[in-house]
C-alpha cells in the first residue's frame, strides 16, 4: 500500500532530477518481483510489472525555500504514513529507522552508559519514543534541543467487547478516540490495525503488530429516502447507535468457537481473521487493542499532485519531519562540533490530553534529560547541573496548524490566516493555550530567515475557542523555552485531511535548520 503513494509520486516528477535515497537508512520501495496492478493518477491507466529501485525524483525546485541538500523528504513520508497506521505502527516504523541509522536502543529498564557523539533512542508502550544525539564538544550542564510531536490521531477504537449484532449483521462495537469529525467516517472502506498480545508455547507472552489492509467494515450511511431532511437539518448521527461498523452478514455456520471464553467478546470471525493475519492459533491471542482504520493509501493530489492527502497528517507528518531531521543531522561530521544534545520526543494520547505514562503529561522527557545527563557527569558534581542543562533547553513543539479554509475564510482572523505552501506556522496566544513567547518565535523564525526559510503566525480569532498543544504541558512542566509551530492543513480531524506538499520540505528543512544553528543562534541572545 505504501508502493501506491510512492508510485504516484514518481510518474509525477520522472522528469525532475533524481533524488537519492538517505545515506542514513536505505529504504526499498518494492521488491523486484512485483507484479501488482497500480493506476497512473495522470492517465487513469494501470501499469504493471513495474520494476522500481530507491531512487526517488525531486518535486521541489533547486531555488525553492523546501529545496534541501538532501533533496525533498515527501516520498519517505507517504511511505511512512502508509505504514503508520496506529500509534503502535509509526513507533515501530520510527524505531526501525532509527536501528538502520545507527542509533543505539536503550531500555528505561536497564543502566545507560552514554558517551559524546553517540545516538541512542527508547520506546514507552511502543507508541511513545525519544530519541538523542550527543554532541561531541558536549559539556555536563549544556542544554538539550528538543523536537516534540505526538504519534496518535483522531480514531474509532475496539470496545473491551466489541461483538455485536443487529438485524443479521455481525457489527464492530466501538468507542471513540479523541475529537474526531466522525461523519467523515461514513461511506469509507475500513479496516482494523493494533497490537495484541500473544501467548507462546512456553507460558510467556508477546506482542506483536497487526494490520489487515483490506477493507473489512464500513459504516454506511442513511439513504436520504429515509431521511429527507438530512440536507436541511444537517447530519447528526448518534455516535453510540450509529457508528458501529459492519463486519459481515450473519451466517448459522459461524467460526467454531474458542476454548478461551473471553474470545466471545469479538466474533470469531474477526478473531481469525486476525489469526491468519498473525500466522497462529486463536487461542494463542490473549488480548487486542485495535484501532479502526481507513484503508486508502496516502497519496499526491491536485492538479500539479501539489497536495498531500491522507489521514493521520495530524500529526504524523509533524512526526516524520522532526525524525528524519533529527537522522539526517546527526552524522559523525554533524556531531563534531556540537556541542548541546540533540532530541526528538514523539508522545502518545495529545488528542485526549496526554494525561498517561506514554503521553507528554509524564514526566518521559525529563526523566530522560536527567538520566542522560547522570550518565555523562561520571563524577562531575556540581550544583544544579539538571536544571542548568533544561534553563539553557530550548523545545519545538511541532503539531499541525489551521490553513486559512477558501470556503470558510472568516473562520480566521484576517490578518493571520496561513496558507499551504508558505511555510511553518508559529501559533500564537496571549493565554497561553501555545506555549509561544515573543523572544522564542523570534529565535525559531531567526534560524528559518538564516536558511532563507519562510514562515507564518497564526492567532485564533477572540470570538473563537482556541485548541491547544503539547508544547504548555512541556513548558510549565519542566521550565523550557518553548516555540509552538505546525505545517498548514484543511481537513483537520477528518478520517481524510490535506496538506502542502512543499510544506513537508520547508518542515524538514527548519527543523534541520534548527538542530545544527540553534546553538550559534541562542548564544547571540541574552533575556536573563
Amino acid at each position: 500500500m505504501a508502493a501506491i503513494g510512492r508510485l504516484q509520486f514518481l510518474l509525477h516528477h520522472s522528469s525532475s532530477s533524481v533524488l537519492k535515497p538517505s545515506s542514513k537508512y536505505p529504504q526499498p520501495l518494492l521488491s523486484s518481483n512485483s507484479s501488482s496492478f497500480f493506476c497512473n493518477p495522470r492517465t487513469n491507466t494501470r501499469i504493471r510489472k513495474l520494476h522500481l529501485t530507491p531512487s526517488l525524483s525531486n518535486p521541489t525546485p533547486e531555488n525553492s525555500p523546501a529545496s534541501g541538500s538532501g533533496g525533498s523528504i515527501v516520498g519517505d513520508l507517504l511511505d511512512y504514513l502508509n505504514e503508520s497506521w496506529t500509534q503502535f505502527h509509526a513507533t515501530a516504523e520510527a524505531k526501525r529507522q532509527l536501528v538502520a541509522a545507527g542509533f543505539h536502543y536503550l531500555s528505561e529498564n536497564d543502566d545507560w552508559e552514554l558517551k559524546p557523539g553517540g545516538r541512542y533512542f527508547f520506546t514507552r508502550n511502543m507508541s511513545c519514543l525519544i530519541a538523542f544525539a550527543i554532541g561531541e564538544k558536549y559539556s555536563v550542564g549544556n542544554g538539550f534541543h528538543v523536537i516534540a510531536a505526538h504519534t496518535d490521531s483522531p480514531c474509532l477504537k475496539l470496545k473491551p467487547k466489541s461483538a455485536l449484532s443487529k438485524s443479521n449483521y455481525l457489527m464492530v462495537n466501538v468507542q471513540t478516540y479523541g475529537g474526531g469529525l466522525w461523519h467523515t467516517w461514513f461511506d469509507r472502506d475500513l479496516s482494523v490495525a493494533g497490537r495484541v498480545i500473544l501467548r507462546a508455547s512456553d507460558g510467556t507472552f508477546q506482542q506483536k503488530l497487526v494490520k489487515v489492509k483490506r477493507p473489512l467494515l464500513r459504516v454506511p450511511t442513511l439513504a436520504i429516502h429515509l431521511d429527507r431532511t438530512v440536507n436541511q437539518d444537517g447530519f447528526k448521527p448518534n455516535l453510540e447507535t450509529h457508528l458501529n461498523p459492519l463486519l459481515a452478514t450473519k451466517h448459522d455456520d459461524a467460526s467454531p468457537d474458542s476454548k478461551d471464553k473471553s474470545k466471545s467478546y469479538h466474533h470469531p470471525l474477526l478473531m481469525q481473521i486476525l489469526s491468519e493475519e498473525l500466522g497462529c492459533e486463536v487461542d494463542d491471542i490473549a488480548n487486542i487493542e485495535l484501532n479502526i482504520c481507513d484503508t486508502q493509501p496516502s497519496c499526491l493530489g491536485g492538479a500539479n499532485n501539489e497536495f498531500i492527502f491522507s489521514g493521520r497528517l495530524d500529526n504524523l507528518a509533524s512526526s516524520f519531519c522532526a525524525l528524519r531531521a533529527l537522522v539526517d543531522s546527526c552524522g559523525p561530521e554533524d556531531l563534531s562540533d556540537e556541542h548541546a544534545i540533540r532530541m526528538v520526543a514523539l508522545f502518545d494520547n495529545e488528542e485526549v490530553g496526554s494525561d498517561s505514562m506514554q503521553g507528554a503529561g509524564a514526566p518521559t522527557m525529563f526523566q530522560a534529560m536527567k538520566r542522560i545527563i547522570d550518565s555523562l557527569a561520571n563524577q562531575y558534581i556540581r550544583e544544579s547541573i539538571v536544571e542548568r542543562a533544561i534553563r539553557q533547553s530550548f523545545l519545538v513543539s511541532a503539531d499541525m496548524a489551521h490553513g486559512v479554509h477558501p470556503n470558510f475564510m472568516d473562520k480566521h482572523e484576517e490578518h493571520h490566516r496561513p496558507e499551504l505552501h508558505k511555510g511553518l506556522v508559529i501559533k500564537h496566544n496571549a493565554n497561553q493555550r501555545y506555549a509561544t513567547s515573543g523572544t522564542t518565535a523570534f529565535l525559531f523564525k531567526e534560524v528559518g530567515k538564516i536558511h532563507s526559510l519562510p514562515t507564518q503566525d497564526f492567532v485564533v480569532r477572540n470570538d473563537m475557542g482556541c485548541g491547544s498543544t503539547i508544547g504548555p504541558i512541556l513548558a510549565s512542566g519542566i521550565g523550557i523555552r518553548t516555540v509552538d509551530c505546525g505545517i498548514p492543513q484543511l481537513s483537520m480531524h477528518s478520517v481524510r485531511e490535506i496538506c502542502g506538499k512543499e510544506d513537508i520540505d520547508i518542515a524538514y528543512n527548519h527543523f534541520k535548520a534548527f538542530y545544527q544553528t540553534f546553538s550559534s543562534v541562542d548564544r547571540k541572545l541574552n533575556v536573563d
